[in-house]
């Protein structure tokens, strides 16, 4: 997880994209280039870009789109300090706003791809809800794994990138485009065939840090277990509101968030919904169970299984 290399586009509203590129350029220095139509830059200390450019999607004249370069796991901070700056400065995500979360293509291979396609599908009703996907964004701008694409995953077995390409547009002679219809899902091949990178782009706009944070860490692990594991499956796991918690919680887990590098982050994916992390379905009473049970100190026993995502 932490050797993927990623980059995303921040969509904001409220400051012109000048004031943002300043915002920018105070955290990471460098040159401030500002251009025609209000487009700027910032070529950093690092001697990497970050854009600023002009989104037709988003509300009113005051609005831009962040484009990061190349990043890796030891630029999150420093990311953070960007999406603080941006903030400070008087910057808005509504409605229209989205992230778009882009990860290295490079290492994905046909299996790599049909593990990452079958793991999201399966768990796509909780990701979407514990990151509040709205119905019209995920019926138009990131909708769910078509269930077409998945069929023809499932019953051909690709072998080659050659064979992904195919059952993602459904002809063998189709050539990517940067604006390809098909790019419109939650998990976007397009963006791979296209351009090399594997975007992502359920997530709603925002400029809390420690919620840009978790949506990293949450696409860079799915990625990173898409990579390692032998095989996947892709059977849908139904959504249920009164154990949603628990559910993702577990998940995460296997995903690899354990211990306390990683609470802010399952404290950002899990508040949303509803349950308890620590155990799922209605709690037995413990004076029913067979083993002894603990003695309750003065504020009261913990949770069963608490302790594990502590």
């Amino acid at each position: 997880m932490k050797t993927l290399r990623f980059g995303l586009e921040i969509e904001t509203v409220g400051i012109s994209r000048v004031a943002l590129a300043t915002a920018i350029h105070s955290v990471v220095g460098g040159d401030l280039h500002t251009g025609g139509y209000g487009d700027s830059r910032v070529v950093d200390r690092k001697s990497r870009t970050w854009s600023v450019v002009p989104d037709g999607s988003l509300a009113g004249s005051l609005n831009g789109e962040i484009v990061s370069p190349i990043l890796e796991w030891d630029d999150i901070d420093e990311l953070q300090q960007i999406v603080r700056a941006v903030r400070a400065a008087g910057a808005r995500a509504d409605s229209s706003c989205g992230i778009h979360i882009h990860v290295d293509g490079a290492r994905f291979d046909a299996k790599a791809l049909t593990n990452l396609v079958k793991m999201v599908n399966k768990q796509e009703r909780l990701i979407e809800h514990a990151l509040q996907v709205s119905p019209t964004r995920r019926s138009r701008y990131c909708q769910p794994i078509d269930p077409t694409f998945l069929a023809r995953i499932e019953s051909r077995r690709p072998q080659t990138m050659l064979d992904v390409q195919t059952a993602w547009y459904g002809s063998v002679r189709h050539t990517p485009t940067r604006y390809d219809s098909s790019r419109y899902h939650g998990l976007n091949l397009n963006s791979l065939f296209y351009r090399g990178t594997i975007e992502w782009r359920l997530f709603n706009g925002t400029l809390h840090a420690g919620e840009v944070k978790a949506y990293l860490h949450l696409v860079l692990a799915i990625a990173s277990k898409a990579l390692t594991a032998k095989s996947a499956v892709s059977a849908k796991r139904e959504f249920d509101p009164a154990t949603a918690r628990y559910d993702l919680r577990v998940f995460l887990l296997r995903l690899g968030f354990i211990g306390a590098d990683f609470k802010s982050t399952r404290h950002h994916l899990m508040k949303h919904l509803g349950g308890s992390a620590a155990w799922r379905g209605e709690r037995r009473d413990r004076a029913t169970r067979p083993q002894a049970a603990p003695v309750p100190t003065e504020g009261g026993s913990e949770p069963e299984g608490a302790h594990v995502a502590a």
